[in-house]
This record gives structure tokens, sequence and C-alpha cells, in this order.
């Protein structure tokens, strides 16, 4: 009699109910990773440590910054909690304010940035991208999507920076081994970046994009989003498999 091996679970944190899990819900059903979500914009609650049960920790984004604790009173749990799970090694992933929030939490800090950006953006990867278990599945200058106006700053100590642009340095970092801190959204589709760029017309034109624009020229490359992050994903789920069995 053989015994079935039981899937990875993740915990995911949505912060804002205008950025939810998106594709990477579709991507990891297809690799077998269950999902939990948190639902925090809507009231429920946040714990300051994951829960028993879980092999990974996903933070999504959010119209709030990493530090408005007066906007989403949730989000001193949600660093705790992220700072103990980077600390004792599992799989994180952070995606946008997400990052931002890993950021604050591990000792690094977050502030407006000079140039925001909406729209397509390409990637510059660095060398160390090579050795990194998800980035090493990406394209040379990938495209990705961005919807931002805060910046991380001052990384945490031990950072390993894995991707900058030319306006922003800070585009995604390792934490460890197995934590990531990302400034942009692999998530996403043309219809969300639309909502986005309809919902708040004065960041989309502060950054020289019209909320049609930005929803536009997003459409136009979707394809190929598609084919560049479904991979990553693939990727951070190899991690969170890896860690479930140690």
């Amino acid at each position: 009699m053989t015994t079935s091996t039981p899937r990875p679970r993740v915990l995911v944190v949505q912060n804002d109910k205008t950025d939810p899990l998106a594709l990477l819900a579709d991507w990891w059903e297809e690799v077998g990773i269950d999902v939990v979500e948190i639902k925090a914009d809507a009231g429920e609650f946040v714990p300051d440590a994951l829960p028993d049960g879980y092999d990974g920790l996903v933070l999504l984004g959010g119209s709030m910054s990493a530090w408005e604790d007066d906007v989403a009173p949730w989000l001193p749990n949600e660093r705790a909690m992220v700072a103990k799970a980077v600390d004792d090694g599992t799989p994180v992933l952070g995606v946008c304010l997400g990052g931002q929030i890993i950021t604050i939490a591990c000792g690094g800090t977050v502030e407006r940035a000079g140039q925001g950006e909406v729209g397509i953006v390409e990637l510059q990867l660095t060398d160390d991208v090579a050795k990194d278990p998800i980035f090493s599945s990406l394209p040379v200058n990938p495209p990705v999507a961005e919807f931002h106006i805060d910046e991380m700053k001052v990384l945490p100590e031990g950072a390993v920076v894995l991707a900058s642009t030319d306006v922003c340095a800070h585009q995604a970092y390792r934490l460890g081994d197995r934590a990531w801190a990302l400034q942009f959204h692999p998530e996403i589709d043309s219809a969300i970046m639309g909502t986005w760029a309809d919902g708040e017309p004065e960041i989309a034109q502060r950054c020289g994009m019209s909320p049609g624009q930005a929803e536009a020229i997003t459409a136009a490359r979707q394809d190929e989003l598609v084919a560049t992050w479904r991979p990553f994903a693939h990727a951070w789920a190899d991690v969170v498999r890896s860690a479930a069995v140690e």
C-alpha cells in the first residue's frame, strides 16, 4: 500500500482587494501547491507568526505604504510574521508592497521613490541570478508589470540584489536561501493594470502614463509576460516543495 505525499501549503496575505493573487494562483495550482488566503483588507486576522502546517508565505501588494500602520493596522503583525519566517528559513515571496514589508521587517528602509514606475519595464538582472533558484529561470532583460511610487531604499543586511531598472536600484533581492522581495508584479494581467490605473490615475500620470495606455501596453505584451513569469512561479513552488520534505 502506498501513501500519497501531502501537497505543500502556502499562506497568502492579501493586503488590498484590488491586488489579488491572480495568475500566481493558477500557476501554483498547476504544480500542486495549495493556497490559503488571509484577506487582511477585509478584516481577517493576520497572525504574528506563521501557523503550523504551512510550507511557505506570500505577501501581496496594496495601495498603502509599508509604514502606514494607521491605514492598515494589521501591518505590525504581518511584519513580525515575515521576519520570523525569514529567520526560520521558510520560503517567502513578497510582491511590491509585500517586498517592502519584508524590507522594513528585516531591518531595511522603504521611502517614497524619486521616480515611480507604471506599465511594463525590462529588468536588468545581476550576475547573482545565475545561482538563484528562481531568478535563474528568467530570460535576459525580462519584461514585467510595475505600479509603484515607493521603493526599497536601504536593504536588510545580507540581501543579494537580483534585479534593477534605471530608476529603481532594488527591483528584487534575496535574503538567505529562500526569501525574495520583489518591487514589481509578476502576477497581474492587463485587466488588473487597468483597474489600478483607472483607480489611481494621478499615479499613472505622474509616471508618464495615461490609465488607458497602461492597460493597453500590458495587454499587448500579455503573452510574453505569462511566458516569462509562469516558469518563475513554478520555480518558487519547487523551493516550497523542497522545504516541505526536509
